[in-house]
């Protein structure tokens, strides 16, 4: 945890938002694998974790405004608990070093709420069926009608305060990334014929439990890197292929890195490789030297579909007008998502708050193929971290839709582009703080260029 002084002073910044009414944090349960014994990796609600600094199951806040009174509900553990957990913290002591002294078992909670007396409760999204299951009993709110009920002011509060990163947050990010590094050269290093996705992701995840944490996500470990979430790991790996990885490290303290390495695995790249990663790494590099404060991050992201369209332009992939191809979305064939998004305790930092908020501060969404998988539009802000990840996908299956529907005609040779049918996809994701004068890439340096990949994957 942090100091105790960070969680009351992050109370008392998003009490002052508010006038009158209860505030109710909702942590979270473990979640059943096969049977009830036997549970997920637990991972705590992260505005819980923001506010509390509790990281146990089966914890709830409430912040009353107009009492000026902060009580945690939680059930200590009874002998029959502790026969198979050992002594854990009371909810006393946890409470306590989060700068909370009343405490309560949660069978109070609900009474509790119940007298709040017409008084507003203002709760977030829920995201877990047992959320809306507790707000059900709790509030009496069908879940079919609990989104419509979402407070507004607490999720646009909450986002506000931790959209910006202090900075003993972006120093445990740092911390975050370099084991994330270390994971990403292991699997580079890991990578030549014959040796399999699993083993890989065995490795890296070796690396992240040693460190005290674990994934941040499901890592992606594979040789099918135009499958943007390509969690299977069956294969093994041939000469003439590429590896992609996309894993990031998890601290105890549940903040996240998140980065992509794509390598070959041969010793070198082939020609072809070697062309489609210079165009994908001169997009990064564009994009990553756009990050500035005052910036729209939709403007960086153009700048790199820009970027690689004329690369592809040069292979003779894309043609035409290429300022029209972007604007009508032409490049997607190649780069059918945004080049990044928010993180910090989540991956997808806040994207359970709605993604509309955080990255767009409600602005709407376009509804354009690629560019509605953007998550990040807003401008850019000192404390704000995110990835930079452009990458060029070679899908069949879209190729062949797109090429039946005679779409984008103009601006895509099809016939040029059935030769890269079996090429895979290539992707490059860094870390970013947006600091006062610019932007400093966080973590220690890993290799991107394609002579640091290759000199990484020889030795």
């Amino acid at each position: 945890m942090f100091p105790v002084k960070t969680y009351i002073d992050r109370r008392e910044a998003l009490k002052a938002r508010f006038s009158k009414g209860l505030l109710l944090f909702l942590g979270n349960e473990d979640s059943p694998m096969n049977y009830t014994d036997n549970a997920y990796h637990f991972r705590q609600d992260s505005s819980f974790l923001y506010y509390f600094g509790i990281a146990q199951p089966g914890y709830a806040a409430v912040i009353d405004l107009d009492e000026g009174t902060t009580t945690v509900f939680g059930n200590d553990l009874t002998i029959d608990d502790i026969v198979w957990t050992g002594i854990l913290p009371t909810v006393a002591e946890l409470a306590r070093q989060g700068g909370v002294t009343r405490t309560a078992p949660v069978s109070e909670l609900a009474p509790r709420l119940q007298k709040a007396e017409g008084r507003p409760v203002h709760f977030l999204p829920p995201y877990r069926p047992e959320h809306r299951l507790k707000l059900f009993r709790l509030l009496g709110l069908h879940p079919d009608e609990q989104d419509a009920k979402v407070s507004m002011d607490l999720v646009k509060a909450i986002i506000d305060m931790r959209v910006v990163k202090s900075a003993e947050e972006i120093a445990e990010l740092e911390r975050a990334v370099d084991i994330t590094v270390d994971m990403h050269l292991a699997a580079m290093r890991m990578a030549k014929p014959g040796v399999t996705e699993a083993a890989i992701a065995a490795k890296i995840t070796e690396i992240a439990l040693a460190a005290g944490g674990t994934h941040g996500y499901p890592p992606i470990v594979t040789v099918h890197g135009e499958t943007l979430h390509n969690h299977s790991q069956t294969n093994t790996l041939r000469s003439g292929q590429m590896l992609l990885v996309d894993a990031g490290a998890e601290t105890a303290m549940g903040y996240t890195g998140d980065l992509t390495s794509t390598c070959p695995v041969d010793r070198t790249f082939t020609p072809r490789q070697r062309e489609i990663y210079q165009i994908v790494l001169k997009a990064h590099l564009a994009a990553v030297e756009a990050c500035k404060p005052g910036v729209p991050f939709r403007q960086v992201h153009l700048l790199a579909c820009r970027t690689m369209a004329e690369g592809l332009k040069d292979l003779g992939l894309m043609k035409g007008d290429l300022e029209a191809a972007v604007e009508q979305g032409a490049h997607a064939m190649f780069f059918q998502c945004g080049v990044g998004h928010m993180m910090g305790l989540d991956v997808h930092d806040m994207e359970n708050l709605g993604e509309v908020w955080v990255g767009y501060e409600g602005q709407p969404k376009s509804t354009q193929f690629g560019l509605k998988s953007l998550r990040l539009a807003r401008p850019l802000q000192p404390g704000f971290v995110f990835t930079v990840e452009p990458g060029l996908y070679f899908i069949p299956q879209l190729m062949d839709r797109w090429k039946a529907e005679r779409k984008f005609v103009d601006y895509i040779d099809y016939d040029k582009l059935e030769t890269y049918r079996d090429f895979s996809g290539i992707r490059i994701e860094e870390n970013l703080l947006i600091t006062e004068d610019g932007h400093r890439i966080l973590g220690k340096a890993r290799p991107r260029t394609i002579e640091e990949v290759e000199a990484t994957h020889l030795g």
